[in-house]
């Protein structure tokens, strides 16, 4: 549930009239500059590796702290950038139970014009003790990796009614484990251009091209890909409470090690915001993604059915829930038989904001994959409670 809870930092060193509005800031930094949070956790595992079979159960205590900052360098120019160490003891963990983990962020917007602005994010992140667990991987393997993500969006406008957004991303992949860094070490890099026009105030038409290429560090000659993808779509906004986006189209997916393909791409999401704090948010897609056994197969054609509901029950409590369901199919070498899945991941959560400085959750996550290939199997469930302190 870490992605529904954007809990908040906090610690006052400047008025709030320093802030640009390019991106939200959490509540409780409102009007700070620099933000401090200690917290800790405890909460339950009952498969600490992700396993088929074998797995191992143990209680996971946790304590964390981060600072940040955000703040405008001028008029046009907004920066932020933050710290959060997070530090694990898994008490049942064979081997090593104690795991530092560590995530790097920074970011500047700048707007050239009223039309015309940039936006550059970095985030590193050392992660020991990963929230979510690859299917398949052997029994009781360490999943420590360490990922590198640089995204760049550069929007302007080439009239009144029709904008230009270029987008970059670069990805880098390490893992800790030697067998599964000769799997699955990688950098996956995305660029795309899109056109949209303005059809209607609240409706606009989309055009994008993008390109994907992935290179493996071990055996590209295998598992390397170039995809070329062709999408059009729409915006819409009919009112400040709904926003309904929709891409379709084709990927092109040129492989090194085995057959080329065309595969149909989509994306639709939906987002109604009903009240304050309160929204409700659903999608669907279809697409190719890596599968984590490369060894035998060359993609997952994945669906992706997901909702969201957050719900403020009170001024100082708030519920929310996230379900995804992926049917999915992993796409075998030569010789190697298609294998089809079902995942279940559902997330619950309840934020208590007892005072001002103070958060106090309590969580519940669901893994559940069903396989044709009885080793990538999964079952996982882990519940606890975590308090969040602004200094």
């Amino acid at each position: 549930m870490k992605e529904l809870l954007r809990l908040a930092l906090g610690c006052t060193l400047a008025p709030a009239a320093v802030f640009a509005v390019y991106a939200p800031i959490p509540d409780q930094d409102q009007g700070k500059a620099w933000a401090y949070v200690i917290g800790a956790s405890a909460y339950h595992d009952s498969n600490i590796f992700g396993s088929a079979i074998g797995e191992i159960d143990s209680m996971v205590y946790n304590l964390s702290a981060s600072i940040s900052y955000n703040g405008s360098l001028s008029d046009q120019t907004f920066v932020s950038a933050g710290y959060e160490l997070s530090f694990d003891h898994v008490a049942d963990r064979p081997g090593k139970q104690n795991l530092a983990s560590h995530t790097l962020t920074g970011r500047i917007a700048h707007a050239f014009s009223s039309t015309t602005n940039i936006d550059i994010n970095e985030l590193y992140q050392i992660s020991k003790n990963p929230q979510s667990l690859l299917a398949g991987i052997p029994l009781n393997t360490d999943q420590s990796f360490k990922r590198n993500q640089f995204d760049l969006r550069f929007a302007t406008a080439a009239n009144r009614k029709t904008g230009i957004v270029l987008k970059y991303r670069n990805m880098d992949f390490a893992f800790d484990a030697a067998s599964l860094a000769a799997q699955l070490d990688r950098m996956e890099q995305l660029l795309g251009v899109e056109a949209d026009f303005a059809f209607l105030p609240e409706t606009k038409l989309v055009g994008e091209y993008r390109f994907q290429d992935i290179s493996y560090d071990t055996a590209g000659a295998l598992k390397d890909k170039q995809s070329n993808y062709l999408l059009v779509g729409f915006d819409h906004k009919p009112g400040e409470q709904l926003l309904l986006t929709g891409r379709a189209g084709f990927e092109d997916r040129q492989r090194d090690g085995a057959p080329d393909s065309t595969a149909p791409f989509i994306e639709f999401t939906a987002r109604y915001t009903y009240g304050e704090d309160s929204f409700f948010a659903a999608g669907y897609s279809h697409l190719l993604e890596e599968a984590s056994d490369v060894a035998r197969f060359t993609d997952t054609k994945l669906n992706r059915i997901f909702a969201n509901v957050q719900h403020r029950l009170s001024g100082l409590v708030t519920a929310s829930t996230s379900l995804t369901y992926e049917p999915s199919q992993l796409q075998g070498r030569t010789g190697v038989s298609d294998v089809d899945e079902d995942a279940v991941r559902l997330g619950l959560a309840l934020v208590w904001l007892p005072t001002k400085n103070w958060t106090i959750t309590t969580t519940f996550d669901l893994d559940r994959i069903s396989s044709d290939d009885s080793n990538r199997d999964q079952d996982r469930t882990r519940f606890g409670i975590s308090a969040r302190l602004s200094l």
